[in-house]
C-alpha cells in the first residue's frame, strides 16, 4: 500500500526537475508559458507514469498467494474439493484484482491530490476516464500476472520474476522513457504490447485539460500535437496513429486474450493428463494380457509334456 505513495514522493523529488527541463527544451523559442501550466504538465506526466507501472507491478505482488499455495501444498486442499478448477482460478483472479485495485485507487487518489496542489486542469470527464483507465490497466496487470505465475511453483521463482517485472516494465510500457525516443524496430515491437496503450490512455486523459489550456492561450495546434506525440499521447502502429477508442479496444481484447490463453493451456494440460491416464491403463491392461497369454502357453506346454 505504501509503495506507490513512496514512489510518488521520489518521482516528485527527483524526476520532476528532469521532466520540467525536458518540457522547456521542447518549447519553441520566444514562447512564454506560465509556471502553473508547466508544473501541471510535469505533475500529470509523473502521475500517469506512476499509475502505469503500479497497476502491473502491484498485481504481481498481490498474486503471490497463488504461488504460496503451491509451495505450501494448500492448493491440494482446493483441488480435491468438488469445485471446478475454473472456479478456483476465477477466485484467485478476483482476489488479486480486488487487492490490487485497493492499492491502485489509493495511488490514484494521491496522484490527483498532488496534481490539485501543483496545477489542476482536469475536468470531471477526465477524472472519470482516468478511473476507467486505472481499472482496465489493473485488470490487465492481474491477468498478466496470473498467466505468468501459473508456471511458477516456488517463492524464489516468484521473487525473481517480480524483480524482473518491476525493473523492466516501466521501460517497456513507456512510463520511464517515451517510446518515441527508442529505435524504429523497438517502437514497432512495443506497439504490440497492451501496456503501451494503457500508459498512453492515462497520459491522454491526465493531460487533456493541459492541452486545452495550451490551445486557449494561443499555442499552435502543431506545437500541441508535437508535445503530445513526444510523450506518447498518440502512439503509432505501423505508422498509423491509434485513436483513444482503438487503445481501449486493444487493451480490452488483450485482457480477454490472456484469459483465453490461460484457459486453453489448462484445458490442454487437463486433456494431456486424461490421455496419460488412459495410456497408463492401456499399458497395464496390455501387460496383464501378455502375462496371461504367457501363463496359458506355459500351461499348454506343460500338459503337452
Amino acid at each position: 500500500m505504501l509503495t506507490p505513495l513512496i514512489l510518488l514522493v521520489l518521482y516528485a523529488t527527483f524526476l520532476a526537475r528532469v521532466y520540467r527541463d525536458s518540457f522547456l527544451s521542447a518549447l519553441p523559442a520566444g514562447l512564454n508559458v506560465s509556471d502553473a501550466l508547466i508544473d501541471g504538465t510535469v505533475a500529470a506526466q509523473l502521475a500517469s507514469s506512476l499509475l502505469a507501472v503500479s497497476c502491473v507491478t502491484v498485481a504481481f505482488c498481490s498474486n503471490l498467494l497463488m504461488i504460496q499455495d503451491k509451495a505450501s501444498g494448500a492448493i491440494r486442499d482446493l483441488t480435491v474439493s468438488p469445485v471446478r478448477r475454473s472456479s478456483i482460478s476465477a477466485a484467485y483472479y478476483a482476489a488479486s484484482a480486488l487487492s490490487t485495485l485497493a492499492v491502485t485507487f489509493t495511488a490514484l487518489a494521491a496522484c490527483l491530490i498532488y496534481m490539485r496542489v501543483v496545477g489542476w486542469y482536469m475536468s470531471a470527464t477526465d477524472v472519470v476516464s482516468v478511473i476507467l483507465d486505472t481499472l482496465l490497466l489493473t485488470l490487465f496487470g492481474t491477468a498478466l500476472s496470473s498467466c505468468i505465475n501459473f508456471f511458477l511453483s516456488t517463492s524464489a521463482q516468484a521473487s525473481a520474476v517480480g524483480t524482473i517485472v518491476s525493473a523492466g516494465y516501466g521501460f517497456l510500457c513507456g512510463a520511464y522513457m517515451p517510446i518515441s525516443s527508442f529505435g524504429t524496430g523497438l517502437q514497432h515491437f512495443l506497439s504490440f504490447m497492451p501496456g503501451t496503450y494503457g500508459t498512453s490512455l492515462l497520459r491522454n486523459h491526465m493531460l487533456a485539460g493541459i492541452f486545452r489550456e495550451m490551445s486557449s492561450i494561443g499555442f499552435p495546434d502543431v506545437v500541441v500535437s508535437g508535445i503530445g506525440a513526444s510523450i506518447d499521447c498518440s502512439p503509432q502502429l505501423f505508422d498509423r496513429v491509434v485513436s483513444v477508442g482503438g487503445m481501449y479496444a486493444y487493451s480490452r481484447r488483450s485482457d480477454n486474450s490472456v484469459h483465453r490463453a490461460v484457459y486453453s493451456f489448462r484445458c490442454a494440460r487437463r486433456t494431456a493428463r486424461k490421455c496419460k491416464i488412459i495410456l497408463d491403463k492401456s499399458s497395464r491392461a496390455w501387460y496383464h494380457t501378455t502375462v496371461t497369454i504367457e501363463n496359458l502357453n506355459r500351461g499348454v506346454a506343460y500338459r503337452g509334456d
